[in-house]
C-alpha cells in the first residue's frame, strides 16, 4: 500500500508574461520530486490573469508537459510544430538538445484552465533530437469505475481497469515509463490501482477534495494541494494506491473530485538547473546558456 507521506500547498506565483499559476513542485516547498521538476497549475476566468502567455523560450535537457481542462493555447516552436491545445488535449514536448517555442492563448475571455508539468530527462538523453506528441482528446481513452459512475482518462502509462483490461494511454516512448492520469471522483466512489514498482508518485487535486488511502492511514487532501506517497513494500511486484471522494463537502458543488495522478521511475543523477535548462552538472548548464546566447542551441 502507498500512503501519504507529505501534503503540499501550491504557492501562487507568476510566469511567462505575468501568467498567474499555482505552483506545487518546483516550489519553495517542493523543489523537485525526482523525475518531476515543476508542477504548475493555470486556472482563471480573468483575461488579465494570462492573456500575457508564454512568449518564445528555450529548452534543453527535459520533458514539457501541457494538459488542458477548459480553454486553448496555441503552440510553436523552432522545430516546426504548430498547434491548439483544447480542452482534454495534452502535448508531450521533448526537449532534448534544443528547443524554442512559446505557448500563447488562444482566447480573449473565459477560463483557462490547465497544467504544465517538467519531466527530467536522464543524461544519456539530454542531447538527443527533439520530439513532440501532441494528442487530441477524443484520442484519449476513458474508462468509468465505481457506482457513481466515476471516470479515468488515461494520458499516458498503463492502467487496469475493474474487469482486469489493460487500458495504455496515447502517450509512448517516454524513458521515465510515467503514468499520468486525470481522474475525476463522484460522491461515494473509491478508485484503487497499482503503480509500477519503484515508482515516484503524486497526486495534485485541482477540484473537490480526496482522500487517499485506506482505512489504516488516510489523508484528506484538497484542492491546489499535492500528495506525496511513500514507498510500498518491496516484497510486491506492485504497490496498491487508493483514491476515495468519501468526505461530504460543506458546498454540495463540489461533490466531484478532480486528481491528476502521476508517477515515474526516478533517474538518481545529479540535476543542475537554472531557468530553461536542466543539465547534469555546472559546465553543461553554462554550456547550454552560450549555445543559446550564440544562437546553437537548436543546430
Amino acid at each position: 500500500m502507498r500512503y501519504v507521506e507529505q501534503v503540499i500547498d501550491a504557492q501562487a506565483a507568476k510566469e511567462g508574461d505575468g501568467v498567474s499559476i499555482y505552483r506545487s513542485v518546483g516550489s519553495n516547498n517542493l523543489t523537485e520530486l525526482d523525475p518531476f521538476l515543476l508542477l504548475d497549475e493555470i486556472k482563471s476566468d480573468e483575461v488579465s490573469d494570462y492573456i500575457g502567455g508564454f512568449p518564445s523560450h528555450p529548452h534543453r535537457g527535459f520533458e514539457t508537459v501541457t494538459y488542458m481542462l477548459e480553454g486553448q493555447m496555441q503552440h510553436k516552436d523552432s522545430v516546426g510544430n504548430e498547434g491548439v491545445i483544447g480542452a482534454g488535449d495534452i502535448q508531450w514536448m521533448t526537449a532534448g538538445s534544443g528547443i524554442i517555442h512559446s505557448e500563447m492563448p488562444k482566447q480573449k475571455e473565459g477560463r483557462l484552465w490547465g497544467f504544465q508539468l517538467w519531466v527530467n530527462l536522464p543524461a544519456s538523453e539530454k542531447m538527443r533530437a527533439p520530439r513532440y506528441q501532441e494528442i487530441n482528446s477524443q484520442r484519449i481513452p476513458e474508462v468509468s469505475f465505481g457506482a457513481q459512475h466515476s471516470v479515468v482518462r488515461v494520458l499516458a502509462g498503463e492502467y487496469i481497469g475493474e474487469q482486469g483490461i489493460k487500458i495504455e494511454g496515447v502517450v509512448k516512448g517516454i524513458t521515465t515509463d510515467p503514468l499520468m492520469l486525470d481522474i475525476k471522483i463522484a460522491q461515494g466512489d473509491s478508485l484503487v490501482l497499482d503503480l509500477p514498482k519503484g515508482h515516484a508518485a503524486m497526486a495534485y487535486v485541482y477540484e473537490g477534495s480526496a482522500e487517499m488511502g485506506d482505512d489504516l492511514a488516510s489523508t484528506l487532501v484538497y484542492a491546489q494541494q499535492l500528495a506525496l506517497f511513500g514507498d510500498g513494500d518491496h516484497a510486491n511486484e506492485d504497490d496498491t494506491l487508493i483514491i476515495s471522494n468519501k468526505h461530504v463537502a460543506s458546498d454540495s458543488s463540489q461533490n466531484m473530485a478532480g486528481v491528476l495522478l502521476m508517477s515515474a521511475m526516478p533517474l538518481n543523477e545529479p540535476i543542475v538547473r537554472a531557468g530553461p535548462f536542466v543539465m547534469n552538472s555546472r559546465q553543461e548548464l553554462e554550456q547550454a546558456f552560450e549555445d543559446y546566447r550564440f544562437g546553437r542551441l537548436t543546430q
